[in-house]
């Protein structure tokens, strides 16, 4: 089976985008595409996602920078995941 989410990126750039821009930094498995993600996301924790940005760093992980829906929260996620 395909690991597709891995753990949640917790830096200070990624706690900013939680507020600024409503988004949660993942790291995710090399071989996941934006529509897996998209889709695993909303399964697991029940919110609509509206944008996946995906790069991959130097370290070779692959990052993905989920955008949530405005009607819901990503502050509420990330307290929950124990990132805040």
């Amino acid at each position: 089976m395909k690991e597709i989410l891995k753990y949640p990126l917790i830096s200070e750039k990624a706690v900013k985008l939680i507020d600024k821009e409503n988004t949660i930094v993942f790291i995710v498995g090399d071989k996941a595409n934006k529509v897996e993600i998209k889709r695993e996301f909303e399964k697991l924790y029940g919110v609509k996602v509206e944008k996946v940005r995906t790069c991959t760093t130097k370290k070779g992980e692959k990052k993905a920078y989920i955008k949530i829906a405005r009607e819901y929260k990503a502050r509420d996620i990330a307290s929950k995941l124990g990132v805040l």
